[in-house]
This record gives structure tokens, C-alpha cells and sequence, in this order.
């Protein structure tokens, strides 16, 4: 596991950590974690010239700092522990550096595909585009290879099947409070990127 990994990952679980803890007043205020999504969360009306930043900038930052912001500790968990499982596997492949360029492409393109498909006036906030794009930064150089060793490709298709699939049970389990679109811009960027940084030259090489 590369140390970039470990400092995002950490840094992240810096903000989570004392905004659970400010929720419980325990630490400053409850009101920390809306001030937290009011500054850095990505706001669809925003990105729509619907409603004014709220300061400088943020019409472009927020397309990064939504993505080191989370609802709660049980969502930071879900999106890192699955960040840390896929980042270390694509660290390998790509190198410490470019796996953090990785998951700043990826939240971009999460943001971008839900900024111009959602219609809200909630805030979106997660890593979870930028987990998507891992994954689908790891496709695309599986796609590569088994294409290039003539092996079947179905594994691949039933990959993004199923992770279709899983999107629409949880955003019914969840009323709808799931940002699908994010995960579907993600998942391209990474795509995109794994076809782009063409990693694996090597008739020999592979992902595990």
C-alpha cells in the first residue's frame, strides 16, 4: 500500500473523524458538518448558475472537495475500505503518484456527469466516484488484456452488470439519497484513464 494512499485516505478520515465528533458535541458544534457541506460539498445549483458560491472559487473546487467529504463515519468506511482494496492493487500497477491523480480525474468525472444529469438542491458529498473510477480504471486494463490474450470478455460485462444492478437496489433502499451519477462519471473517467495511461504493455503482465 502505497503512503499517498494511507495520507488521503487519513486526511479524509481527519475531516470525518472530527465532524462524528463535533455531531456529538463533544467538540465545537453539530453545526461544523453543515458548514463542511455548505463550503465543500458539490452543489447542483451551483453548477447550474441556479444559486452564488458562498465563496471564491467554489464553483470549481467543489468538484475535488466534495469527494474528501462524507455523510457520516459508516459512509467514509464504506468508500474507503473499498478505495483501499482497489488503490492498492491499481498503486502497483500505476505508481504512488498517479493512483492520487487516479482519484482526483475520477472525482471530477463523477461530479461532471452528476452535475449535468441530477436535479437537486441537496449536496453531494463521498469518494464514491472516485471508487468507481478505480474500478473502472482496473476494467479497462482487464479489458485490455484478456483482449489482447483473446480471452472472453464476458467477465467484464457481467462486472458492469452487476455493478448496475447493485446501484438500483441500493438507490431504491435508499429512497433515492444515492448519487448513481456520480458513480457512472467516475467509473468513465477511470475507463478512460485506464485506456489513456495504457499501464500494462507486457504479454506476461496482469492484475491478480
Amino acid at each position: 500500500m502505497p503512503a499517498s494512499l494511507w495520507l488521503l485516505v487519513g486526511a479524509m478520515g481527519l475531516i470525518e473523524g472530527v465532524l462524528s465528533i463535533a455531531d456529538r458535541d463533544i467538540i465545537g458544534s453539530p453545526m461544523w458538518r453543515y458548514l463542511a457541506l455548505e463550503y465543500g460539498a458539490f452543489w447542483d445549483l451551483i453548477f447550474d448558475d441556479l444559486a452564488d458560491p458562498v465563496w471564491p472559487y467554489q464553483g470549481l473546487a467543489m468538484f475535488l472537495t466534495h469527494a474528501l467529504l462524507h455523510g457520516d463515519l459508516a459512509h467514509y468506511v464504506l468508500n474507503n475500505v473499498i478505495l483501499l482494496a482497489v488503490g492498492k492493487l491499481l498503486a502497483g500497477v500505476v505508481g504512488p503518484f498517479r493512483v492520487i491523480l487516479l482519484f482526483a480525474i475520477s472525482a471530477v468525472g463523477g461530479a461532471l456527469v452528476y452535475g449535468l444529469i441530477a436535479a437537486t438542491d441537496a449536496p453531494m458529498v463521498g469518494a464514491s466516484g472516485a471508487v468507481f473510477g478505480f474500478i473502472g480504471f482496473w476494467k479497462q486494463v482487464e479489458f485490455r488484456i484478456r483482449l489482447r490474450r483473446g480471452l472472453s470478455l464476458r467477465p467484464i460485462g457481467g462486472m458492469v452488470v452487476a455493478l448496475a444492478l447493485a446501484n438500483l437496489v441500493v438507490y431504491f433502499l435508499l429512497d433515492g439519497r444515492m448519487a448513481w451519477e456520480a458513480h457512472l462519471g467516475g467509473f468513465l473517467a477511470g475507463w478512460l484513464m485506464g485506456w489513456v495511461w495504457r499501464p500494462v504493455s507486457r504479454d506476461g503482465a496482469a492484475l491478480p
